[in-house]
């Protein structure tokens, strides 16, 4: 059993809801967000094609009737063809960015907005914040849903806010240490680099006064977390979210750090194998869909995140009935095809974490030169183990390619490079260049 690593305190009682009582809420919900959609011209047409109507919904496993939605849906009704409520009833627009210049919008009506800040505060409650504590937020504020997503969380839950956003990490770290910030929220990745630019300025990273934090905004593994946890002396929890389903607050991890529990009188969620879109077995990496039940403006009827990640419904010892996702193990369009081999970027984080004297900076680069795929995996030395001896840099180098090899069946080719080299990002990172596209 699982042991609470901060105070265990529930926000609100659908938390603990019985599941069969559950279950009801959400078939009629499920009934009531397909009537709303009907005239939202994408699912209008989907309905008619399948002779679907809101009436004909019965149980919970007739949701496997519905239509799938795909980001690419989103992009060919842009800006906003899936509004589901007049646009004079829109109170605030966010986005993400699209591969194609123009971003992906969803649009909140007020009632949308006050449902998007209970959930956040679910979750932080979950990890530990009370109204007691400082807390020192580094997302961007923006079209970003993270920066204002966790902000009004944090507001339901009444604690003090440092709305530092991001950037200009020397001044997050006074910021941080003048005002005793208790609370870090960010991505993973620049947490780390907040220690990384501390440990420069002369500051042992693990006395800044941040007790936890919440992480997200990116996939991690749970060697980053130890990495993290070690680093700053702090308790690091993991949420999940998307800004077409609603943004932060998706699921979030309690007290036990065991999966972070789905918000499911909100969303129904499937785990779908990518390849066939039919169900996993419980327990199994699939594809997460998600059915929004309670959103007004920009209600989604199963939308494929693209993130693997596996579904637990066991019982949890915080006392929450709801079922748990694993942390995201990879993305089916991140994920790379190396002769043959299907591998996550978030294998090869998880091997470089694994071998003592690596720093948490890396870049994949694919290539495809001649007739074989190669890889290169460019990867930062930490200070202390940068060493002018060839000898002991080749060892350390056939470490990590044979960490790479356990955990992902590929040879890469491995380089070492000095600290401060390689590009440090503010929000999200970016870490695998393909160049076999470039060639395409």
């Amino acid at each position: 059993m699982a042991s609470f690593r901060v105070e265990n305190r529930i926000w609100d009682r659908a938390e603990t809801m019985p599941r069969e009582r559950l279950e009801a809420t959400q078939l009629q919900r499920l009934r009531s967000v397909c009537a709303r959609v009907a005239n939202v011209p994408f699912y209008r047409k989907a309905f008619e094609r399948l002779s679907l109507s809101w009436e004909s919904i019965e149980t919970l496993d007739d949701l496997r009737r519905l239509p799938l939605t795909t980001k690419d849906d989103l992009r060919e009704y842009y800006p906003l063809g899936f509004l589901a409520v007049p646009r004079e009833q829109i109170v605030r627009v966010h986005g993400s960015s699209g591969t194609t210049g123009r971003p992906t919008f969803v649009a909140y009506t007020s009632a949308d907005l006050d449902l998007w800040t209970n959930m956040c505060a679910r979750f932080l409650v979950a990890g530990g914040l009370r109204a007691r504590h400082f807390v020192h937020i580094a997302f961007g504020y923006g079209l970003f849903t993270g920066g204002f997503g966790l902000h009004q969380g944090v507001e339901r839950v009444g604690a003090a806010i440092v709305p530092a956003a991001a950037g200009n990490t020397p001044r997050q770290i006074l910021l941080m240490k003048d005002l005793s910030a208790d609370v870090l929220i960010c991505t993973p990745s620049y947490a780390l680099n907040i220690a990384e630019v501390a440990r420069e300025q002369g500051i042992d990273p693990a006395t800044l006064p941040v007790a936890f934090g919440h992480f997200g905004g990116e996939p991690w593994t749970e060697d980053m977390r130890v990495r993290i946890e070690k680093e700053l002396g702090i308790v690091a929890f993991n949420n999940y979210g998307l800004s077409e389903v609603i943004g932060p607050g998706v699921s979030g991890e309690c007290a036990c750090q065991n999966g972070m529990h789905i918000q499911e009188d909100h969303f129904l969620v499937e785990c779908l194998n990518p390849d066939t879109l039919e169900p996993v077995p419980m327990g199994e990496p699939g594809e997460l869909v998600f059915t929004t039940l309670t959103k007004e403006a920009m209600p989604l009827l199963r939308y494929r995140t693209r993130d693997i990640a596996r579904l637990d419904d066991s019982p949890c010892p915080c006392g929450r009935t709801t079922v748990r996702m694993s942390r995201v193990l990879g993305r089916t369009d991140d994920m790379l095809i190396i002769r043959g081999v299907n591998v996550f970027p978030s294998q090869i984080e998880e091997a470089l974490l694994r071998v003592e004297g690596t720093a948490p900076h890396y870049v994949i680069e694919v290539d495809r030169p001649g007739s074989l795929d190669e890889v290169t995996v460019r990867v930062e030395i930490r200070p202390e183990l940068f060493s002018d001896k060839m000898r002991e840099m080749h060892e350390l180098r056939d470490r990590i390619d044979r960490e790479i090899h356990t955990i992902t069946g590929i040879r890469v080719r491995v380089e070492l490079v000095k600290p401060q080299t390689l590009e440090r990002f503010i929000g999200k990172s970016k870490r695998v260049i393909d160049r076999r596209i470039e060639r395409a």
